[in-house]
């Protein structure tokens, strides 16, 4: 942001209080991103009771919560995209923005249920907003403008990094990014449990794996080098690092990551069309 301390946004309030909009709120808060107000709106009373108490914001229903925004953030499951906006439909004010990250929902069929000319801006970011190291792809709906889209970046970027796409590449991102920390975490899980196979203490393997993921990613970042370079660089002729790449492609590693992400990349294009 520019020009002072000037919010951006005056309230904020988050539709949908579960793990990703916990980890947002959690993020925004810290962050401070140009927010002067945060408000939760949970339909589940101890859920947002928890919340409430936790970051100490108000909790409101959804009349009040969109009465009380400036931006409204809408993270709800795919699934209660459609009773949500049954509700905001009849309440949201001309020129509020709307900023989903809720997976697999088009833009257009938030607009066509809130008032027209409503400006929605689609976000895919991931869970490592809980530790301020998300990765968000922003898209603008077919009445948000760059401004828009510099108020959702200004949100995300309190929690990680932001990249702008159009709106096609969103399901490819929601496959790639938003589902990418379980990949990893799968992949950590298994290495954890072949280091206890080869005899480790569950909580030496753990630590040697979290420290190899940490800093072979500081080094695809911070190096600019392709993954092939940095691979080969550990990977001798005849050693143990061959030997290990051989039983990888002997199984198909490589051939089924392509294939689940793909598979994602069809779940999300599907769960857009559900709520169609």
């Amino acid at each position: 942001m520019t020009g002072g301390d000037r919010p951006a946004v005056g309230t904020l309030a988050v539709f949908g209080g579960g793990k990703l909009g916990e980890a947002l709120i959690s993020g925004l808060l810290r962050g401070r991103p140009a927010v002067e107000t945060l408000v939760v709106c949970e339909r589940h009373d101890e859920r947002a009771a928890h919340l409430a108490s936790t970051y100490g914001i108000q909790a409101l229903d959804v009349v009040a919560a969109a009465a009380a925004a400036d931006v409204l953030l809408i993270a709800v499951k795919p699934q209660d995209i459609a009773s949500l906006l049954d509700d905001l439909g009849p309440v949201v004010r001309p020129g509020q923005l709307v900023v989903s990250v809720a997976a697999g929902i088009p833009t257009a069929r938030i607009e066509r249920s809130l008032p027209t000319g409503t400006p929605v801006v689609r976000v895919m970011p991931n869970t490592p907003a809980l530790v301020d190291q998300a990765m968000s792809a922003i898209s603008a709906g077919a009445h948000a403008d760059a401004g828009h889209l510099g108020i959702a970046e200004t949100l995300l970027r309190a929690v990680g990094k932001v990249v702008t796409v159009p709106e096609a590449h969103q399901d490819a991102v929601t496959a790639l990014s938003g589902s990418g920390p379980a990949y990893f975490f799968f992949l950590v899980e298994a290495m954890i449990d072949a280091g206890i196979l080869l005899g480790l203490p569950r909580a030496i393997a753990a630590e040697l794996i979290v420290q190899t993921a940490l800093g072979a990613a500081t080094m695809l970042r911070d190096t600019g080098e392709h993954p092939v370079q940095l691979r080969e660089a550990v990977t001798s002729p005849g050693g143990t690092t061959i030997s290990a790449i051989r039983e990888l492609e002997r199984h198909g590693v490589r051939h089924a990551l392509i294939a689940a992400i793909e598979a994602a990349r069809d779940r999300s294009a599907e769960l857009g069309r559900e709520q169609a």
